[in-house]
């Protein structure tokens, strides 16, 4: 297998290559790394607070419409549906741009000041674009892998969640420590990136690759790499004052470290070019299909889980008709199969709980830094500590999770419920803080916030198919911003204003008095971060509920029909 390529074969294999699963694979890798902006907020918040004169409770109001813009998917699950995927990257890349750069007009005072209710427009359109990124290049490359998906969406949230540090450390080297630019930035690089491979990414049939979980841990071997970078270089950064060359020199190792998977791309791609070209113990022709560059086993129809069999006249009903007559967990359920199944009420409560409260957790640690007195610089490495460490609990999630399942037969929810228990542990550092606690408190509501997300959409996947899993997916993490209003907006922004009026009383002054209502202490978010604890271990409790009725179905073989009906190499 390992061949080269002659002269003459290079234009036939770059365009193998270009048209291939795995170059759609390390495309789809590029835009998860850009679509993460919405981690950012911590970041460039304070300048929205600042300028605009913004207090706490408007800015959690901005925070809560970022992260329903972030999490109502349906609409691009809807498209999905009924368009190509190109047309979904496209109109994400607008919604992108569009969203950011009108809020960075506003920032830097090239618009008028716009209204609250515009702003939340504005960021909400903008959040919402990495949801079209989600369902154009996650959902197609889980069909594109479906016995490996909960490596595969490990892999791809991760990346996700290092887009926070990655997109840092380029505006550093770009535009320096303007934080303002910081929000140009993740206007216009996410759509260039989704530009760039709108015609790459799209689904293909899936291959039987004798060593595919290997390559996976390649890949996750190579995420792992730049992710230990960017905490080095970010913890380096805290400490020595960089100069405009050195922050050019730490993008480039970091951009290197993105494009690593490329070389993975090119030889598995250069393994099946030789498999094509010299079938080795294989009885039957082997034959490639122009218009994919998988191999084709000739002679043979496969059958795509979901898709009807030849010869199969049955009539299919109304999806009204069919709510009731719901299949096997596994089978594909129709979109309200779905959502008026138990199951997917179950997962909806914990995720209410765990992700709403960690969403709060992440959108108010710039302004908890503050509050409890670190400097600026400190409160930046907060943000890409758990930026980074968010990577850590998606990839972990996804790979041991995985393992467990195959190995063990270990219900995914099981792992969701071990992950809300570890979230409680952060939220109790910030309301009981110690010197240096928040750091330990970043990694941990960093870790485990990014645990949830792979999880989840892995369990919407296993229990209702692949058929209507780009509306599915985007359907499931409806309940994230749902909890981020109520515990952003109405609970911890109303507390925390409240402390910072009775500081203010203590000192005699007004709200009028002052520009901005900032709270100072560790009382400041005390009570909101317990009420948080109490809701995050609720939400365990419910997932439990989610293990117990699911357990018969993860002691089975979940992952059979897809080997009985993908080709083999």
């Amino acid at each position: 297998m390992g061949r080269g390529i002659k002269g003459s074969e290079l234009l036939p294999f770059t365009l193998q290559f270009l048209r291939g699963r795995w170059f759609a694979l390390f495309a789809s890798f590029l835009i998860m790394a850009g679509a993460g902006a919405t981690y950012l907020f911590g970041t460039y918040s304070k300048e929205i607070k600042a300028t605009l004169d913004y207090d706490q409770t408007t800015l959690n109001l901005l925070g809560f419409s970022k992260d329903l813009g972030a999490n109502v998917g349906v609409f691009s699950g809807l498209i999905a549906e009924v368009t190509p995927t190109w047309f979904v990257l496209l109109v994400g890349a607008a919604l992108n741009f569009g969203g950011y750069f009108m809020i960075w007009l506003a920032v830097t005072g090239r618009i008028a000041k716009p209204k609250v209710w515009q702003m939340c427009i504005y960021i909400c359109i903008g959040a919402n674009s990495q949801n079209f990124a989600n369902t154009g290049a996650l959902v197609t490359s889980v069909k594109n892998f479906p016995e490996s998906r909960g490596s595969m969406l490990g892999l791809l949230k991760g990346y996700t969640g290092l887009s926070g540090a990655v997109m840092t450390q380029i505006y550093l080297a770009v535009y320096g420590n303007d934080s303002k630019s910081l929000i140009l930035l993740i206007g216009w690089l996410p759509a260039a990136i989704s530009v760039i491979f709108v015609y790459t990414i799209r689904t293909m049939k899936p291959v039987r690759h004798p060593n595919e979980i290997r390559v996976f841990y390649q890949f996750l071997s190579a995420s792992i790499l730049l992710a230990v970078f960017l905490m080095l270089i970010t913890l380096t950064e805290k400490l020595v004052t960089f100069s405009k060359a050195a922050y050019a020199g730490a993008a480039t190792v970091v951009c290197f470290l993105v494009f690593s998977p490329l070389f993975i791309s090119v030889r598995e791609e250069l393994l099946i070019w030789n498999m094509q070209k010299h079938p080795i113990g294989s009885p039957m022709e082997i034959t490639v299909d122009k218009s994919t560059p998988e191999i084709v086993e000739s002679k043979q129809v496969v059958s795509m889980p979901g898709s009807p069999k030849q010869g199969d006249e049955k009539v299919e009903k109304s999806c009204f008709l069919t709510i009731c007559d719901r299949p096997e967990r596994g089978e594909d359920y129709t979109i309200l199969q779905a959502l008026t199944s138990l199951d997917m009420w179950v997962l909806f409560l914990a995720t209410f709980c765990g992700l709403g409260a960690s969403l709060t957790a992440v959108d108010n640690l710039g302004q908890i830094g503050e509050s409890l007195g670190y400097p600026n610089k400190t409160v930046t490495s907060f943000v890409s500590l758990v930026s980074i460490w968010n990577f850590f609990g998606r990839v972990f999630s996804g790979f041991v999770s995985e393992t467990l399942i195959v190995k063990y037969k270990v219900p995914r929810p099981l792992m969701m419920t071990l992950v809300l228990l570890l979230a409680c542990i952060g939220y109790v550092l910030v309301a009981f803080p110690m010197p240096g606690s928040l750091y330990v408190a970043s990694i941990i509501i960093g870790f485990s916030f990014g645990a949830q997300l792979p999880l989840i959409f892995a369990i919407i996947s296993e229990l209702f198919g692949l058929k209507y899993y780009s509306t599915l997916f985007n359907c499931g993490q409806l309940a994230s911003p749902l909890g981020s209003y109520i515990f952003n907006v109405k609970l911890t922004g109303f507390l925390y204003d409240r402390e910072a009026m009775k500081d203010l009383a203590k000192k005699g002054l007004t709200r009028s008095s002052v520009k901005a209502l900032t709270c100072i202490g560790s009382h400041c978010y005390r009570l909101p971060f317990i009420i948080l604890t109490f809701v995050t271990f609720f939400g365990a409790l419910t997932s439990l509920i989610l293990v117990v009725r699911t357990r018969n179905y993860y002691r089975s073989d979940i992952y059979k029909k897809f080997r009985e009906n993908a080709e083999s190499l």
